[in-house]
């Protein structure tokens, strides 16, 4: 009997260690894969219209907006993120919408926007449209456009903005050194909580927007002083060509091509985490853009205003770089007062 008895018990053993080794291993918590939200978002950005390489920055003449506004003026909305203040008393384009930058999202989610050939975004210089225009573009607004120069080019009685000191020869200790950039480390940390690009792109967004100061875009500008006043405490990227970066740029800063080295494949991990960028194209038109994208990706990245011609204006010209502001681009088109 004994024996019978061990006999079962040598048989039900082996099956009572199978069980209750399935049901640690089913009871066990699973740990969540963890999201490289910066990786995420880089690769969402480029496999969604690659605004960055590919199109950036989105331009539209004050010539061109005149033209539609003649022709078709229902298939042009223009926004402008001038000052309330500004927007009724020194005048704006007939027909325009005056937004806040810091509800220009929920403002164009409510504008039927498809129903227009172009969206402009009005600013005074053109370079904080660029910051919103990024931030539309990279949610799919493709007919977005900011006014080049702002409303500085539309008329006269508004071209204050791009006049000195905001243009000048304010710096000219230009060198023909090359700097080499930075080795390649890891994208910035995001901390979202979300998991696919299009929710961190979103969270991204909505917490630029948020920014507490008087204009989102103060959070990427700089001035030219700032920037020369302490060259090495910035990761200074010349957002220019080869050919142009060897003609002469500010000490120690770093060539980057446009389109091309922004890129996960290319140098896009040469920017630094711990440091600052500051990028400068030849207006701040480009450089307003693509720093505002780089932002959303979590680098702490500034756009130097009004690019070199802020620095060195006269020598662009004597260097063959013709990207300057030209008083003959500063128009005579109608503009009404009031709301």
């Amino acid at each position: 009997m004994k024996l019978r008895n061990l006999f079962y018990l040598m048989l039900v053993l082996p099956f009572l260690f199978i069980y209750t080794g399935c049901s640690k291993t089913e009871d066990s918590p699973v740990e969540p894969t963890a999201v490289n939200e910066a990786q995420v978002l880089a690769e969402y950005l480029e496999a969604n219209g690659d605004f960055l390489n590919l199109t950036a920055p989105a331009v539209i003449t004050a010539t061109d907006v005149n033209s539609l506004r003649l022709t078709n003026p229902t298939k042009l909305l223009v926004i402008d993120i001038r000052s309330a203040s500004d927007f009724e008393t020194k005048g704006h384009i007939e027909g325009a919408k005056q937004v806040d930058l810091k509800n220009i999202v929920t403002y164009m989610q409510t504008a039927n926007s498809t129903q227009y050939e172009k969206v402009v975004i009005a600013c005074y210089s053109g370079q904080t449209a660029g910051y919103a225009v990024s931030l539309l573009r990279l949610l799919g607004y493709t007919n977005v456009f900011s006014l080049k120069w702002g409303m500085s080019s539309w008329n006269a009685s508004c071209a204050s903005s791009w006049a000195a000191p905001s243009i000048g020869n304010n710096y000219t200790n230009f060198v023909t050194t090359s700097t080499p950039k930075a080795a390649a480390g890891s994208l910035p940390v995001l901390n979202t909580g979300k998991k696919t690009g299009k929710e961190i792109l979103e969270a991204r967004i909505s917490t630029l927007l948020a920014t507490a100061s008087a204009s989102p875009f103060d959070d990427i500008k700089v001035a030219w002083g700032t920037v020369t006043g302490a060259l090495s405490n910035y990761y200074i990227v010349n957002y220019w060509s080869q050919t142009d970066y060897d003609k002469g740029h500010l000490p120690g800063a770093i060539q980057y091509t446009p389109k091309a080295d922004l890129k996960l494949s290319a140098n896009l991990k040469t920017l630094p985490t711990n440091k600052t960028i500051a990028l400068y194209c030849y207006t701040g038109q480009t450089s307003a853009q693509v720093v505002t994208i780089l932002k959303i990706l979590g680098y702490d990245a500034k756009s130097l205003l009004f690019g070199v011609n802020s620095m060195n204006y006269d020598w662009m010209a004597t260097a063959g770089i013709s990207n300057q502001f030209k008083s003959t681009e500063i128009n005579a088109f109608p503009f009404v007062t009031g709301k």
